[in-house]
């Protein structure tokens, strides 16, 4: 006789109805607000930066309260910044001034086939290509006035995305301690103990990661503005601040710096780009081998395989910028990972370790006494 099947109760339709809209709105409020979660994320790893240096402050300063001490690092902070742009600003603009200078010699001798760039259009044959194509290059000309639109756009965004990202860290440095405290009192003291201490060591992950890729960033745009200064090579500051900014990027980042400042020495002269050549791949290496496995070693401690997947994987889901912070949330999952394994004795649930099942432990129990 068949087992008769008992109705659903409309209570768990309902619960299960209800379950599925609500990952269903979840998961759009994430996709809607994809920017301001990124710019929340951006402020996490900045205000874990800082919150070091507020702490510092304070302990130096018995007397300083916590929103005078966060207000004078980020006060430091924003200097730093404005002296580090008017730095590289001010050459800029000099080097900026002469180009448009030059710009229209340099335009005639190309179009003669003179000078560096000449030559190198004469050797290519490009100049043929401009002189049968003149009414398409003028198309394209003009239609790059929407595309400058948009960097318009994308430029203000990005203005007001980096004030955003400050004031929404500034408020984490200030409040996020007393949130983080009125949290960890609802659970017991020691979970409580056990959460500060991975979170202490995620943070100290992400803050040595950070500081030695700013480091490493500075140390090779410093020597390739030397480098092509001693070449000769025109706008050696622009050069050297782009290879620097690309040189954040892990993995990618050298290499797209170093074919650009190349191509720049090339077009220069033959043995300019020979040496930036040389240069570049000696650098590369010296970094490669010498500085990022010290600072990965001390700070996250991953594997050259989990780095390039994690890199990958965040490339895709976040581009640039995903690239730039895979390495250290790579790190703080491997820190939450190992913590739960070591909490779990190393072992599955339900397995008996390996204590357990040692014969000094059976004749133990065995042991009556």
């Amino acid at each position: 006789m068949p087992m008769a099947t008992r109705p659903v109760p409309v209570r768990t339709i309902l619960a299960t109805i209800g379950l599925v809209l609500a990952t269903y709105g979840l998961v759009e409020l994430v996709v809607q607000a994809r920017r301001v979660l990124i710019w929340a994320v951006i402020a996490v790893f900045l205000a874990v930066s800082l919150h070091p240096a507020v702490e510092t402050l304070r302990r130096r300063v018995p007397r300083c309260r916590r929103s005078v001490a966060t207000l004078l690092v980020f006060l430091a902070v924003a200097a730093v910044v404005g002296a580090v742009v008017a730095l590289f600003v001010i050459p800029l603009a000099r080097e900026g001034s002469r180009f448009a200078g030059r710009l229209p010699t340099m335009i005639r001798d190309a179009q003669a086939g003179r000078g560096p760039v000449g030559s190198l259009l004469e050797r290519t044959h490009a100049l043929r290509y401009v002189h049968q194509h003149q009414a398409q290059i003028r198309a394209f000309a003009t239609g790059l006035s929407t595309p400058a639109l948009k960097f318009i756009r994308s430029a203000a965004s990005t203005a007001a995305g980096a004030l955003t990202i400050f004031v929404l860290a500034y408020l984490m440095v200030l409040e996020g301690p007393k949130a983080i405290d009125r949290s960890l009192s609802l659970v017991d003291e020691a979970p409580a103990a056990r959460i500060r201490r991975v979170g202490a060591a995620c943070a100290r992950t992400v803050n040595g990661y950070l500081t030695g890729n700013v480091l490493i960033s500075v140390v090779c745009g410093l020597l390739t503005y030397v480098m092509l200064l001693v070449s000769g090579v025109p706008f050696a500051g622009l050069l050297a601040l782009f290879v620097a900014l690309t040189d954040l990027i892990p993995l990618v980042g050298a290499t797209i710096g170093a074919v650009v400042a190349s191509t720049v020495a090339f077009v220069h002269s033959l043995p300019a780009g020979i040496g930036a050549i040389v240069f570049f791949i000696v650098y590369q290496q010296a970094e490669n081998h010498l500085l990022q496995p010290v600072i990965l070693s001390r700070t996250v401690k991953l594997n050259p395989l989990t780095v390039l997947l994690a890199i990958l994987i965040a490339t895709e889901v976040a581009g640039i910028l995903g690239a730039l912070l895979a390495i250290p949330v790579t790190g703080i999952i491997q820190i939450v990972l190992k913590d739960i394994w070591t909490h779990r004795g190393g072992r599955p649930p339900g397995l008996p370790s390996r204590a357990d099942n040692s014969p000094e432990k059976a004749d133990r129990s065995d042991d009556p006494g």
